[in-house]
C-alpha cells in the first residue's frame, strides 16, 4: 500500500457535502474515503460528475450518523444521502468470497463487507481503484493506479481474462473509459477483450443499453464504436452493427454520422439512439436524405428492428419516435416551400412529437440554407412556448 500527499488533489475541488459526509463518518471512528471515478477525475484535473464515498460503517450505521439518508438496494445495499438537489452514494467496503467463508451463511447479493484494500482490489481498473481521504489530504493506492494514471494507461486489476468473464460488461466499460479520458488500453487487456467478447451474448440487454448510451454521450462516439468493431466486440454485442462496419463504404458513412454528434449535441436517450439509427439507415438502407422512406418500410426491415430492440435495447416509444423523425426528414423542403399556402400542414408538422428530433437530424445532414435554418429554428422555439 502507498499513502501519498498529492498536490494534484485540492480540497477546493471537493464537493462540500461529500467532504462533510466523509468527515462525519471519520469523526465516529469509521475509515471513510472518496472512491472511484471522482478521484480519477480530480487527478486528471477534471470536475467529477459524482462524488462516491466508501466506508467501514455498515449501511444502518451510516443512516444513524448522516441525516437525510436512506438505505437502498437489495443485491447491493448502500446509503443514499440527499443534500439540496444533489445525491451522494455511501457504500460499505466489500470483499470477495474466500475459501474460509461458510457458503450457506453468506449474506444475499453482493453484501459481503470487507476492508478498504479488499474493496480496492475487487474494482475493475487500476485507475478506478484509487481512494482519497479529503480530511487528511491523502491518496491511497493499493492497485498501482497512480502510476497508470501518469502513464495514460487503462489496465485491469487482476487477470484480465478472468475479470472480463466474471462480468463481460467490463469489456464495454474498458473501451468507453479509454476514449473518455483519451488513454491507451494496456496490451493484455486489449487481447483479453478480443478473446472474451463472445461472453457479451450472455449479458442482459438493459445493461448493454446503458453502455451504448455512454458511448454515444462521449464527445466523439465514432472512436469507441470503431474500436469495438476492431476488437470483435460488435460481432457479439451488436452483430447487425458489426455487419455494417464490415463494409468499407458503410463504415465510412457510420463514422461520419457518429462524428456529427458534436454538431447537434443530443442529450436524451432517444436522441442519442436516433443519431446511431440514422447512421445505420444511411449506411444500409437509403443514402439520400431527401428520398422518402416510410416508418412502415423501416419497421419491416428485420435487421434494423433487431438492432434497435435486441442489440441496443431501445424502448418501443424510442423506436417509434426515431423512425417517425427519419420519415419526416425528406418532408422539410416541401413544407418550407408551401409554408405560406399550407399553414395547417406546417403547424401539424412542427407540433409533431418527432419534429425536434427530425430537426436535429436534418441539421446533421446539412439540409438547410441559412434562411431555412432560421425559419425552422423559429418554428422550434414557437413549439417550445406552446
Amino acid at each position: 500500500m502507498e499513502v501519498k500527499q498529492t498536490p494534484s488533489l485540492h480540497r477546493d475541488w471537493i464537493d462540500p457535502h461529500a467532504y462533510g459526509i466523509v468527515k462525519a463518518l471519520q469523526k465516529q471512528g469509521y475509515t471513510t474515503y472518496l472512491v472511484g471515478g471522482c478521484v480519477r477525475d480530480l487527478l486528471l484535473g477534471k470536475h467529477p460528475k459524482d462524488f462516491d464515498i466508501a466506508t467501514t460503517a455498515r449501511p444502518n450505521e451510516v443512516k444513524k450518523i448522516i441525516y437525510n439518508s436512506y438505505v437502498i438496494g437489495r443485491r447491493f445495499r448502500l446509503v443514499l444521502v440527499k443534500r439540496e438537489e444533489k445525491q451522494y452514494e455511501v457504500a460499505t467496503f466489500r470483499r470477495n468470497v474466500s475459501e474460509d467463508d461458510d457458503i450457506e451463511n453468506l449474506p444475499p447479493g453482493d453484501n459481503l463487507f470487507g476492508s478498504p484494500e479488499e474493496d480496492a482490489l475487487r474494482r475493475d481498473f487500476t485507475i478506478n481503484g484509487l481512494f482519497y481521504d479529503p480530511v487528511a489530504d491523502k491518496l491511497i493506492d493499493w492497485t498501482g493506479g497512480l502510476k497508470d494514471l501518469k502513464a495514460g494507461i487503462v489496465r485491469m486489476i487482476g487477470n484480465p481474462n478472468e475479470r472480463l468473464i466474471e462480468d463481460p460488461i467490463r469489456i464495454l466499460r474498458a473501451i468507453r473509459l479509454t476514449h473518455m479520458i483519451q488513454f491507451h488500453m494496456e496490451s493484455d487487456l486489449k487481447k483479453a477483450i478480443s478473446q472474451t467478447a463472445p461472453h457479451l451474448t450472455q449479458t442482459p440487454v438493459p445493461r448493454r443499453r446503458e453502455e451504448w448510451l455512454k458511448f454515444l454521450r462521449l464527445k466523439d462516439p465514432s472512436l469507441p464504436f470503431l474500436e469495438s468493431y476492431d476488437l470483435q466486440v460488435l460481432q457479439y454485442a451488436a452483430p447487425h452493427l458489426h455487419k455494417a462496419f464490415a463494409d468499407p463504404t458503410s463504415q465510412e458513412i457510420l463514422l461520419s454520422y457518429l462524428y456529427k454528434k458534436q454538431e447537434i449535441l443530443p442529450q436524451e436517450p432517444y436522441e442519442l439512439f436516433g443519431l446511431l439509427i440514422l447512421a445505420y439507415i444511411r449506411a444500409q438502407m437509403s443514402t439520400d436524405p431527401l428520398k422518402p422512406i416510410t416508418s412502415k418500410t423501416m419497421r419491416q426491415h428485420t435487421a434494423l428492428t433487431s438492432l434497435m430492440k435486441d442489440e441496443l435495447g431501445m424502448f418501443k416509444y424510442e423506436q417509434e419516435t426515431v423512425l417517425r423523425a427519419i420519415h419526416f426528414i425528406p418532408q422539410f423542403p416541401s413544407v418550407y416551400e408551401n409554408r405560406t399556402k399550407k399553414t395547417q400542414r406546417l403547424n401539424s408538422f412542427a407540433r409533431s412529437q418527432s419534429f425536434p428530433l427530425a430537426l436535429q437530424m436534418a441539421k446533421a445532414e446539412h439540409l438547410f440554407s441559412p434562411e431555412e435554418l432560421l425559419f425552422w429554428t423559429q418554428q422550434y422555439e414557437k413549439r417550445k412556448n406552446l
